[in-house]
């Protein structure tokens, strides 16, 4: 049988992909809480990603999104690492979240300090088995921006990450310039 070098490319985007998103998974959690939550998209899926990345580039004059659209398009996949907001419940001794404890925190909207902290903890795992993977990658809240506005993790996924997976002879995220 013979595969082309172009399903061969896809084929290792998909099985990174996959490793990154276990990476993710497995990554260290305060308080081993897992609220780590992980999507893989591809073709149509992921095009619709860096649509809506134009539009709010657009919109909001930010024109980094533009750019990084672009990114997202000549990428094989685009791996979404978010996480479920939640306290986790160290109460009146922790107030990292400037909150007397978890119940205020909660009460007035607040994000406990420890979600970001994990999910940056989930992306450091991710983008080092990337390139441990030997493929091309870069972290892109725009991605993750335009995934959230998008509803694409639901709606108790409420901070997310794009991770656009690459094979090709030059990384597309190395000389990257604004576009706009």
């Amino acid at each position: 049988m013979f595969y082309h070098s172009e399903e061969m490319e896809l084929r290792a985007a998909l099985d990174a992909a996959a490793r990154v998103c276990a990476a993710a998974r497995t990554a260290p959690k305060a308080r081993g809480i897992d609220s780590i939550r992980t999507a893989v998209l591809t073709d149509a899926d992921k095009d619709s990603v860096a649509d809506a990345m134009e539009r709010f580039g657009a919109e909001q004059g930010a024109d980094f999104f533009l750019r990084d659209a672009g990114n997202v398009r000549a990428a094989k996949v685009l791996v979404l690492i978010g996480i479920e907001e939640s306290q986790r419940g160290l109460g009146e001794i922790c107030g990292y979240c400037h909150h007397s404890n978890c119940a205020a925190c909660r009460e007035n909207n607040g994000v406990c300090v420890y979600d970001p902290v994990d999910v940056g903890i989930a992306l450091g795992s991710a983008a080092a088995t990337a390139a441990d993977l030997r493929m091309d990658s870069r972290i892109l809240f725009s991605a993750g921006r335009a995934a959230l506005e998008m509803g694409i993790m639901g709606e108790n996924v409420r901070q997310i990450f794009g991770l656009p997976l690459s094979v090709t002879g030059k990384s597309p995220f190395f000389d990257r310039k604004r576009k706009g």
